[in-house]
């Protein structure tokens, strides 16, 4: 049984388990990124507060050429970040945004 068919089963059991949905998202950033962008924006629908799932959502705007999108959903994530005191995501969605601004 492949990972994804694992992780949907997990779900069925917990269909509001914020890790589950993405690790699904995480396992489909490797062979169907706009299915992982759907699955991150149905996690933040969900559970706006995973702070995770900016870094990686916009990460997949950037492989998308959807420059805009990405800082925005950066600058999404460094708020959730900073409300929930979590220094080192606030950091890492900073440094990504800022790369990205620079280029």
């Amino acid at each position: 049984m492949d990972r994804i068919t694992i992780l949907k089963e997990m779900l069925a059991e917990d269909p509001a388990d914020s890790f589950i949905w993405f690790a699904i998202a995480k396992e489909h950033e490797k062979t169907d990124p706009q299915t992982a962008i759907d699955t991150y924006l149905h996690l933040r629908s969900l559970d706006a507060s995973y702070v995770g799932l900016y870094y990686h959502l916009g990460k997949m705007y950037e492989l998308k050429g959807e420059k805009q999108l990405a800082i925005d959903t950066y600058s999404e994530g460094i708020l959730v970040a900073k409300k929930q005191s979590d220094f080192h995501s606030i950091s890492e969605l900073n440094n990504a945004k800022v790369n990205l601004e620079m280029e």
